[in-house]
């Protein structure tokens, strides 16, 4: 795989993950009983939102859906879709899962690969990698006045810390991009399949104040 290659993949990659993550989004706003307008903008802010938060926190610009609004017209189609087939989608969720792991994972070494050629330094790195994959699911949570899933027990932050780590790492030590990017995003998704599959959870932290 050249490093072309592995570039086409990441892209063909980052285009499904913002096709489900739109889709999963426009089922968000269906159950808070949004209308058109407000599943479509639930949609976009979704799927491109840890991209954008990404690129206004380091100052990358111009924000990629600015340099190719067709991603626009990409989220909020498929929002519509969705909203159209919604009886249908309760059958996919096993799908929805993997894409937005695919999703997870991607995001996450496309937000690295950004604030590499930017040169910063590698905590700054796992921070990009991180927002632009997990960010958008918390703007979601936070429009549907849910408690964003980066804060609950599922191992969703730590993967993409892991997979941003991992592929930092193999990086440092000289690993070409055609064998890091897919180490890389194979060792993310399985993680997070591991973790859907037998529940693991991270700790959590439960206090209950008493006084009065």
């Amino acid at each position: 795989m050249s490093i072309e290659t592995s570039t086409v993949l990441l892209h063909v990659l980052y285009l499904v993950a913002i096709v489900a993550e739109a889709m999963t989004a426009a089922l968000a706003a269906g159950r808070r009983d949004m209308d058109w307008m407000g599943v479509c903008i639930i949609a976009c802010v979704t799927a491109l939102g840890g991209g954008s938060l990404r690129d206004v926190l380091l100052g990358h610009y111009p924000l990629t859906w600015v340099v190719h609004p067709e991603y626009l017209g990409m989220t909020a189609g498929a929002a519509m879709l969705t909203a159209l087939a919604a009886p249908l989608m309760r059958h996919l969720r096993s799908l929805f899962l993997l894409l937005d792991a695919l999703g997870l994972v991607a995001f996450t070494v496309i937000g690295c690969q950004v604030a590499q050629h930017m040169e910063l330094s590698p905590g700054i790195v796992l921070i990009s990698g991180m927002i632009t994959g997990c960010a958008g699911g918390v703007l979601r949570d936070v429009l549907c006045n849910d408690v964003p899933l980066l804060f609950r027990k599922e191992l969703y932050a730590s993967v993409s810390i892991v997979t941003g780590g991992l592929y930092l790492g193999l990086s440092a030590m000289g690993v070409v991009a055609n064998v890091a990017v897919p180490v890389a995003l194979a060792v993310g998704l399985a993680l997070r399949l591991l973790a859907l599959r037998y529940n693991w959870q991270m700790p959590r932290f439960v206090y209950r104040d008493d006084w009065h």
